[in-house]
């Protein structure tokens, strides 16, 4: 027998594959990721259980959702029941195809009072199509029982039924399987951030398809719309200002103030030449350059440089330009 397990990193899915595996079953590991989420540290954690990784990428699917999630959003624009269901049914059709037998996760009954209560596990499980074959071995002794359970695949009695906030009864349980050690869930998503959230929403409605690569820009500095297309992202610290350096892609702008501390900026995509001034005079704003007099800001586009002369921009031009 052989089940799908969408692991996270955290100790909840460490121990909810621990709950399977010693049930004898065969587990293949499934992590997923997105702009908003990633897999960065799963590997190391499944080396230590010991088991196969599939990673994949939800892009697509949960860029076609996010605008107008069924069940809508959380404290941001967290659309958590939503991208659960769409998880679920990644992991369904994996185990389709597979030929597996059921999916399972760490999912807690009452953990997250939104999204782990008992309507929202029932809906997103419903809502992925695989309802029936979706197990959540730490609480499932408290949920009704899906098929492989009613089949007889899996021991009902070997299941466990924790449930609520408190994170006593997996220590005690971990202290049992012999875990020593683990990584807080891997990545974390960004759509939590309020600040990022707020940024992603206007941007949205600004543009209802922005590219991928804008929207993994969008943890990065502050972005202001020079027009339809061109968006100038401007770094906030010497880390930003690293980062925004090293993704500039061939054939778009960088810029910096000549003579004062201050931003480096990216223009992305190229930028048009109408736009040029407007994008200097944002970034010697935000630099430590007088506010009344004009000065020098460097353009770089690979390894071509020239030097355009501007007044540092209002308050009042940029305002409603920021994403």
């Amino acid at each position: 027998m052989r089940a799908i397990g969408l692991l996270s990193g955290g100790l909840d899915s460490i121990l909810a594959f621990e709950v399977i595996r010693r049930l004898g079953i065969d587990v293949v590991a499934v992590s997923f990721f997105s702009p908003f989420f990633g897999a960065d540290r799963v590997s190391d954690t499944a080396r230590r259980l010991g088991v196969e990784l599939l990673i994949e990428e939800l892009t697509d699917e949960f860029l076609a959702m996010l605008p107008k999630p069924r069940y809508g959003y959380g404290s941001n624009m967290n659309p958590c029941i939503d991208c659960k269901a769409l998880m679920y049914r990644r992991a369904g059709q994996m185990m389709e195809m597979m030929g597996a037998d059921f999916v399972f996760s760490g999912e807690v009954l009452g953990q997250r009072p939104m999204s782990q209560n008992k309507q929202s596990l029932h809906i997103s499980a419903k809502l992925s199509g695989f309802e029936d074959y979706i197990v959540r071995p730490l609480s499932a002794k408290l949920l009704g029982p899906t098929l492989p359970e009613r089949e007889g695949k899996l021991e009902r009695e070997k299941l466990l039924e924790i449930s609520g906030r408190s994170r006593q009864p997996q220590m005690v349980l971990a202290e049992r399987f012999g875990i020593k050690s683990f990584p807080s869930a891997a990545g974390g998503c960004r759509l939590t951030d309020p600040g990022y959230a707020r940024r992603l929403k206007r941007l949205l409605s600004i543009s209802e398809t922005p590219s991928v690569r804008l929207i993994r820009l969008l943890r990065l500095g502050r972005h202001i719309r020079l027009d339809d297309s061109t968006t100038l992202i401007v770094g906030r610290c010497k880390s930003e200002n690293d980062q925004i350096t090293s993704l500039a892609l061939f054939g778009e702008m960088l810029l910096e103030v000549v003579g004062y501390m201050g931003p480096t900026a990216l223009i992305t995509p190229t930028a048009s030449q109408e736009v040029v001034p407007k994008a200097a005079a944002i970034v010697a704003r935000y630099s430590d350059a007088p506010r009344e007099s004009e000065v020098n800001v460097r353009l770089r586009v690979g390894s071509h440089v020239r030097t355009i002369c501007v007044r540092p921009a209002s308050p009042d031009l940029i305002a409603p330009l920021l994403v």
